[in-house]
């Protein structure tokens, strides 16, 4: 699935669906707590507004294609108390998606 058609099911999204899109279009695996982070961070810097999402574990959607499991990823970013760890909501409009690609993890 694409940025596009994670948009077509709803012009607001929670970031870790976000992600673990962007990581399928780049070919990036999505398991990865630390580019997560840095993922909210480069949002944070680059200003998108955002809203916190209060995000239950056990309701998160379970596996994705890759068949890694979605809810330990978000039981280990749980750990981690810090904003940058957390999900939000964003509006997936043209200008977000042209900065969500823009993203480049280091490494």
């Amino acid at each position: 699935m694409s940025l596009e058609q994670l948009r077509s099911k709803a012009f607001f999204q929670n970031t870790i669906d976000v992600w673990i899109m962007l990581c399928q279009e780049k070919k990036w695996d999505y398991y990865d707590v630390d580019a997560y982070r840095s993922f909210i961070r480069y949002l944070n810097d680059k200003g998108m507004k955002k809203q916190k999402f209060p995000l239950c574990i056990k309701e998160s959607g379970g596996k994705y294609e890759r068949g890694r499991d979605k809810t330990k990823f978000l039981e280990d970013l749980s750990h981690v108390s810090s904003d940058d760890a957390s999900a939000y909501t964003i509006k997936l409009n043209a200008e977000a998606l042209l900065l969500i690609r823009s993203f480049e993890k280091l490494g």
